[in-house]
């Protein structure tokens, strides 16, 4: 028969009174101190997991992101260094929040500075708030690179003059803090001059000087290098060049050797030189049928009247003429005259007449402007290495074979394969050399195992957080608070003479103590349990009194 919640409560009662001060105290302590671990085992489990929203803050954006977090509603820790963390579930989600308000502003001003306008200002107090802004923005876009923790950028720029004579240029130094163990490229320095430089009007990038946080001056490094026509993207592009053709030649000799048995290298020598070249050529005449006539000039004169009265007039004109001394028809071209003209005069009883005729022929000239591509192959230099021919599978019970090198015919196919794939000249100076050789390096596929992925980890981290709470509070409640309450719930050693005496009518019930009206069986067991009833109320008159009373109450 179950007990009642209040008899639970009477027999707790009973049994802690009966218990000595010091198992009390124990008691006591063991149950405040189970309830404590319970109660931290389940604000630790529901505690959230804290991730880092910011590091490396200023003061000033610190207190800004604080002050927003808090009007979220969010919960936050500090650490030192100006590391702010939140919970981890909402880490991309405060991000994208705080980015709407601008923040953080990466310990710089930007362009807001112009945003508020302050009324009275001076040209020169309105100059300086735009090279403040413009330094500032800046800085924040250099520190997007990956490298470069903070940065800081100072403008010279000179006060512009009408006078060209005293024209200055402007001038920049780019300060940059990297990160502990990063550095910057060559190719990194150049994008910060060029951006520094293309946001400053007329600075040339020459005039733009970066500096990292020990003192390390990287321009002039890119100076001496230009000096000596060494620049970032020439020698980027050597590079792809060559990985170009070495990709080329792998992929034409992986189709007979198979994959990963061939290795290639080039070393490309390229001519960044630029030049350009004029020539203007004169050939000799051709001939003149070939010849192109470029202008061409023809006169005609005619005179007739017979034998007309030449002379003054007068007895002498009337004269008849005299004998003649030169032939009357002259041969065509006895008076040809140089260049191609031709004249002819005639006289006589038809009277006179004169031809001339003058041609100018085009001089054959020619006229070529060359200029040189940039980037020219001067000369390739190609270094194949190829595997061995793997051994044939070996059938059961022999032993395995091993690698074969390859023939002369096959290694004469591969070194031509290789000449047109790179395009081979002789003119150049190109060289190929091919070699076959057993390789030592083994293709070994890392695969990361289970117990080490990440999110494996994560998850195994938060189950075994869940198991050992629940675990540690299972053992608390059944296994030390159960017990304890069970024995102390217990019903005292005299519950069961009590409760058959309260049955019967109590002590010295309805029936007298000779237990008239009962059966034989039960009377015997009636008397045991009287008897046990007065040596129990003679050795604890108190809790026989309690018991009466508590009787007495019921009815």
């Amino acid at each position: 028969m179950a007990l009642q919640p209040q008899q639970l409560f009477s027999n707790f009662a009973h049994r802690f009174n009966e218990l000595p001060a010091s198992r009390k105290m124990g008691l006591a302590a063991a149950l405040a101190a189970s309830i404590a671990l319970i109660v931290g085992l389940f604000l630790w489990s529901s505690t959230p997991d804290y991730r880092v929203l910011f590091s490396n803050l200023s003061e000033k954006d610190a207190g800004s992101v604080t002050a927003t977090l808090q009007q979220l509603n969010v919960p936050y820790k500090t650490e030192a260094g100006g590391t702010l963390l939140v919970p981890g579930d909402q880490v991309y989600d405060l991000r994208f929040k705080l980015a709407a308000q601008g923040l953080p502003k990466g310990g710089g001003v930007g362009f807001e500075l112009m945003d508020t306008p302050r009324l009275g200002m001076t040209q020169f107090q309105e100059q300086l708030a735009f090279q403040r802004g413009l330094e500032g923005e800046l800085a924040r876009t250099i520190m997007s690179l990956a490298p470069v923790e903070s940065a800081r950028v100072h403008l010279a720029i000179p006060k512009p003059s009408v006078f060209i004579r005293d024209k200055q240029a402007p001038s920049a130094s780019v300060l940059v803090n990297l990160h502990p163990g990063r550095a910057l490229d060559p190719g990194q320095v150049q994008s910060i001059v060029h951006i520094v430089a293309s946001s400053v009007p007329e600075l040339s990038p020459n005039n733009v000087t970066v500096v990292d946080q020990t003192g390390n001056l990287f321009t002039a490094k890119q100076d001496s290098a230009a000096l000596r026509g060494l620049d970032a993207s020439q020698l980027d592009f050597v590079r792809q060049m060559e990985n170009y053709y070495a990709q080329r030649i792998e992929a034409i000799v992986e189709p007979i050797v198979g994959k990963e048995n061939v290795k290639a290298e080039v070393r490309a020598d390229l001519d960044f030189s630029e030049s350009e070249a004029t020539s203007e050529t004169f050939r000799p005449n051709p001939t003149p049928d070939a010849q192109a006539i470029r202008s061409q000039q023809s006169v005609e004169d005619v005179n007739g009247g017979g034998n007309q009265a030449q002379g003054v007039p007068g007895a002498l004109s009337n004269q008849p003429p005299g004998p003649a001394t030169a032939p009357l028809n002259a041969p065509a071209g006895a008076n040809a005259g140089p260049n191609g003209a031709g004249q002819a005069v005639g006289t006589g009883n038809a009277g006179s007449s004169r031809k001339e005729s003058t041609v100018n022929f085009e001089l054959d000239k020619t006229i070529r402007h060359t200029k040189e591509p940039l980037g020219r192959i001067k000369r390739l230099s190609v270094a194949v290495v190829v595997n061995y021919k793997a051994a044939a599978p070996a059938a059961e019970g022999q032993p395995e074979g091993k690698p074969t090198p390859l023939n002369a015919q096959e290694l004469e196919q591969i070194n031509n394969l290789v000449r047109e794939a790179m395009g081979f000249s002789q003119q150049r100076g190109d060289t190929v050399n091919v070699v076959n050789a057993a390789f030592t390096e083994t293709k070994t596929e890392i695969d990361i195992p289970l117990w080490k992925d990440p999110d494996n980890v994560s998850m195994a981290k938060s189950a075994l957080k869940n198991i050992i709470v629940f675990g540690l509070a299972f053992y608390l409640v059944f296994g030390v608070l159960r017990p304890l309450l069970r024995d102390l719930v217990k019903p005292p050693e005299h519950g069961p003479a009590l409760a058959g005496a309260g049955v019967h009518g109590g002590i010295g019930g309805e029936l007298g103590e000779g237990g008239e009206g009962q059966e034989p069986g039960k009377a015997d067991q009636y008397g045991d349990a009287l008897s046990k009833v007065k040596e129990f109320t003679k050795a604890n008159p108190k809790v026989t009194a309690d018991i009466v009373k508590e009787w007495m109450n019921k009815e």
